[in-house]
């Protein structure tokens, strides 16, 4: 750790860094930022940077409000679109209390907390997110909605198009960050793209969406667009997700492969899917956490709405990638419930909490779905046992209040503050009267 804080004062002085931010995370995932000078930046490795955390979304009671940002000198980066004028570094930060304890509210370390855990399992927690989102005219909306920046569609080539500038000019960005990326391209919704990240540890990966979300609304900024993360911004058009591919590794061996096994799919692998179904209602408050995140799941477009798995099925909730020959340390599970407006270090750790939930308790893994499940009747797939997600944020926030595994992998502060600020959300919403409601029932009742 010395030789990185060595690196990053070295390299301020040598890059003539202006300003260096301090990033963390408020328990509903918005990015938070402090800017210091460069002389400061060995007292905050050394002291931690002291800041009021009660105002900060969640992450103190009011009567300890002292916590102290410190700097992680492995993500020192300088931020591409600063450019030449005044250059900027950024590094993400844990936070303390002035005794030195981690925040207990702190969702990085919430995500380190659950990593050890699997670390002292022998497991090393590795994700791979499929980032979607809207690109817009604008921020603002007329009485047929947001308008998007072209009507092109799934894998769509664009001439001349915003969307083609917009992605190069993101991945190059964000391989400056020293974020790599796998794939971009054009949704399947007007305006829609997507933006694949090279999988990595589950912390690097958390960490690089948040970069990845700055970038994105900066690179907006300079286009003169709009880009969006809001899980369901268009009516009757595809909702943003991002689809998690997941696996567990041994050293340097994929836990989840097994040669000659049914997918190559190991015990290991089966019993942590059979973790994600198992659980998937009591952290869906988190993994789709806003009253729009169910317009998605509800809204069809590929968005599961039902418990259940699949060998390459894209309406199960969770599926498995077809196998690649000779590839077995590919073998994983894609998660696809999760929205683009998840808090990623709170979610990666409920996902691996209760795929560990799997493995240690022995979970069976039920029979796959075979079938598209949303074309199944009601009464076919109760028969079949595929379960429904909840229907709203208030249902899913029933099942987190009973759930033991999200108190326990949350902390009781996370938890509690998750609950109170997602139910005043909802209240906030039933209170509406809509124009979907003006326009049924004012002329006929």
């Amino acid at each position: 750790m010395d030789k990185q804080r060595d690196f990053v004062l070295r390299t301020i002085e040598e890059r003539g860094i202006k300003f260096v931010r301090l990033w963390f995370t408020d328990v509903i995932g918005t990015l938070k930022s402090v800017a210091i000078a460069p002389a400061e930046v060995e007292g905050a490795f050394t002291e931690g940077l002291g800041f009021d955390g009660s105002a900060i979304e969640g992450l103190t009671r009011s009567y300890e409000s002292d916590l102290l940002a410190h700097p992680d000198p492995t993500t020192f980066q300088i931020l591409p679109w600063r450019g030449e004028i005044d250059p900027t570094a950024r590094m993400f930060c844990d936070i303390t209390t002035p005794d030195g304890q981690p925040a207990v509210a702190d969702p990085r370390h919430v995500l380190k907390r659950t990593l050890a855990k699997a670390a002292d399992a022998g497991f090393t927690f590795y994700t791979h997110p499929e980032i979607e989102f809207y690109l817009l005219k604008s921020s603002s909306f007329g009485p047929d909605g947001p308008e998007p920046v072209d009507s092109a569609g799934y894998f769509d080539n664009v001439p001349g198009g915003t969307a083609h500038d917009f992605r190069r000019r993101s991945v190059r960005m964000l391989e400056d960050l020293g974020i790599s990326v796998e794939y971009s391209h054009h949704e399947g919704g007007p305006g829609q793209n997507e933006i694949d990240l090279r999988y990595a540890d589950a912390l690097a990966t958390a960490d690089n969406i948040m970069t990845f979300r700055t970038v994105v609304k900066e690179v907006a900024i300079e286009q003169g667009v709009y880009a969006t993360f809001m899980p369901k911004p268009l009516s009757g058009r595809p909702g943003s997700g991002m689809h998690t591919h997941m696996s567990l590794f041994e050293g340097d061996h994929n836990a989840f492969y097994e040669e000659g096994a049914q997918y190559q799919l190991s015990k290991v692998g089966r019993q942590f899917i059979a973790g994600l179904l198992t659980h998937a209602n009591e952290i869906a408050a988190v993994t789709n956490q806003f009253v729009n995140s169910y317009k998605r799941l509800w809204g069809g477009d590929e968005a599961p709405s039902f418990i259940c798995w699949g060998h390459n099925n894209r309406s199960a909730l969770v599926r498995v990638p077809m196998y690649k020959p000779n590839k077995g340390q590919s073998t994983r599970v894609e998660y696809r419930a999760l929205d683009s407006a998840a808090n990623p270090y709170l979610a990666y750790a409920l996902l691996l909490a209760a795929g560990l939930k799997g493995i240690e308790e022995g979970y069976e893994l039920p029979p796959e779905a075979e079938d598209n499940v949303w074309s199944l009747t009601d009464a076919e797939r109760r028969a079949l046992g595929y379960a429904q997600l909840p229907a709203s944020l208030d249902h899913a926030l029933e099942y987190m209040e009973d759930s033991e595994l999200v108190a326990e992998t949350l902390g009781e502060q996370v938890f509690n503050y998750v609950l109170l600020n997602k139910r005043r959300e909802w209240q906030e919403y039933r209170a509406q009267v809509t124009p979907f409601e003006l326009n049924s029932n004012l002329e006929m009742l």
